[in-house]
């Protein structure tokens, strides 16, 4: 059975985050999530997730196309979470295009094409918006 797995913050998720792990589920038999710590989103972005770690890991676990999640603590650590959970395949969106080519000796690196016009920081902007 093919292993396939992503990582992300999935912050109040979206349909671009249901899109790409759908898509992602569908090239293998089984999809991984690496949740990104809530520690690891304040140095990638700089601002705490809008839920936390636990929360963001309990709502990627409930999707049907997604087999197991765990907590990404860094990004330099992809090549150590593919080997742990023997992926065949690294699936990334597109905005991350070219940065992991260096871990296709471990396994396939496929860049999925985000969801036009939708993304996290967006929907945050406009909330805050609406004080």
């Amino acid at each position: 059975m093919k292993t396939i797995i992503t990582f992300g913050t999935f912050d109040v998720f979206h349909i671009g985050h249901l899109r790409i792990l759908q898509r992602a589920g569908q090239l293998g038999g089984r999809l991984i999530v690496g949740i990104s710590s809530d520690a690891l989103n304040m140095q990638k972005k700089g601002r705490m997730p809008v839920y936390s770690q636990s929360d963001r890991m309990g709502i990627v676990a409930g999707l049907k196309c997604v087999d197991s999640v765990f907590l990404e603590e860094s990004l330099e650590k992809k090549a150590d979470y593919i080997r742990q959970f023997n992926a065949d395949t690294l699936v990334m969106g597109d905005d991350w295009a070219g940065r992991f080519d260096s871990l296709s000796y471990l396994c396939e690196v496929v860049y999925f094409p985000r969801t036009p016009s939708i993304s996290t920081t967006s929907i945050i902007e406009v909330v805050k918006g609406y004080k």
